[in-house]
């Protein structure tokens, strides 16, 4: 029996080592530092970078240097529990038309609800100008957390913006009259396309793209795929493959358990449900997601990243085809990473979570 112990103590010791394991030389690069959480990297060049802090403020790292003063002209948010400053994601022709995204929790006035909003805006210098609100997710909700607010543009020009389930809403998730565990498709101006999944439906919201979700802190589109990344309960962490109209099962399917240990759910598969490619148990609290496709780390080129903030680091998937094979933790003397991103040259940025964060450049030595 001891040596059955001392058997099963060496194999975990020795898989543990094996998903620690990097053959990659690199080092960290400060470039800047006493933020007041970071929580969405948006990479305009090499020098220039655009970031939220969730504590209402957006900020320009601008040929390399940090400006002192916050971007000028942003809207007011509700900075409570998870709410704050949210996503933010450049137009596809950002380089020619300065226009960004935001995404951030907001007071209804007048009353004790808030909401999810997105708006767009034209970045002049260090100003936001013709401010226009596209997105208000609904209804309102009297809790603070479970916002999702990620957002990514397709190949068309769409926009799709996760929005969570508002913790106390999710049995909403599986109902297509609101928006709590969706992920919904709009134009970039705040229209409707005509060709969304539910748009001929008339007991569902024509925005709605998928549902069935809980809180997805990353979206990202690779040659056409959309990877979604779903923040499980205790456990039951996921990547998904988005497509139109799927149900991704929340919380009628889930491998988590709720925070206090009680069954959300008996069963982890069910007929017209999706599947994730990847899910964790226990719970590694998933803040962000990238596939890098750049050669500055060849070793890495083609691999999923996924920020990971318990108890803090990187996991490196690698992809065969749509088929995680296999998983590396990687950047695990950090602290928790809230997002990640890379630059056109290749090197990886990493934002720290909390009071006194830091956006942090990688580079292979």
């Amino acid at each position: 029996m001891k040596y059955n112990k001392f058997l099963f103590v060496i194999l975990i010791s020795v898989l543990t080592l094996f998903l620690r394991s990097e053959e990659v030389d690199y080092n960290y690069t400060v470039i800047a530092e006493g933020l007041d959480r970071p929580w969405s990297l948006a990479v305009i060049d090499d020098r220039n970078i655009i970031f939220t802090e969730l504590s209402g403020s957006l900020r320009q790292i601008k040929d390399g240097e940090l400006l002192l003063a916050p971007v000028a002209g942003t809207p007011e948010v509700l900075f409570k529990g998870q709410g704050g400053m949210s996503g933010v994601v450049l137009d596809p022709d950002f380089q020619n038309n300065k226009v960004l995204y935001l995404a951030f929790s907001a007071r209804d006035e007048g009353t004790r609800t808030n909401t999810l909003k997105v708006i767009r805006a034209v970045l002049s210098n260090n100003e936001l100008k013709d401010i226009k609100e596209i997105y208000s997710a609904f209804p309102s909700r009297n809790t603070a957390l479970h916002y999702g607010a990620k957002m990514v543009f397709m190949d068309d020009g769409t926009l799709l913006i996760t929005n969570g389930d508002g913790f106390n809403y999710r049995e909403k998730a599986q109902t297509l009259d609101n928006h709590f565990g969706k992920i919904v498709r709009i134009n970039s101006d705040g229209s409707l396309p005509e060709d969304n999944p539910f748009s001929g439906n008339s007991n569902a919201l024509p925005e709605i793209w998928s549902y069935g979700h809980r809180n997805p802190q990353g979206i990202i589109n690779y040659q056409g795929n959309i990877y979604g990344l779903e923040h499980g309960p205790m456990g039951g962490d996921e990547i998904n493959i988005i497509k139109p109209g799927n149900n991704y099962g929340w919380p009628a399917i889930t491998y988590g358990k709720d925070y206090n240990g009680s069954i959300i759910s008996p069963f982890t598969e069910m007929k017209g449900m999706e599947q994730p490619i990847k899910y964790w148990v226990p719970s590694i609290a998933p803040s962000g997601m990238m596939l890098y496709d750049k050669e500055l780390f060849p070793e890495w080129t083609g691999s999923i990243f996924v920020s990971s903030m318990k108890p803090g680091s990187v996991r490196r998937l690698e992809l065969e085809g749509n088929r995680i094979i296999e998983e590396h933790i990687i950047f695990d003397d950090l602290s928790r990473i809230r997002d990640i991103a890379y630059l056109p040259n290749g090197s990886i940025l990493l934002a720290t979570d909390g009071s006194g964060g830091e956006i942090i450049k990688v580079q292979p030595n």
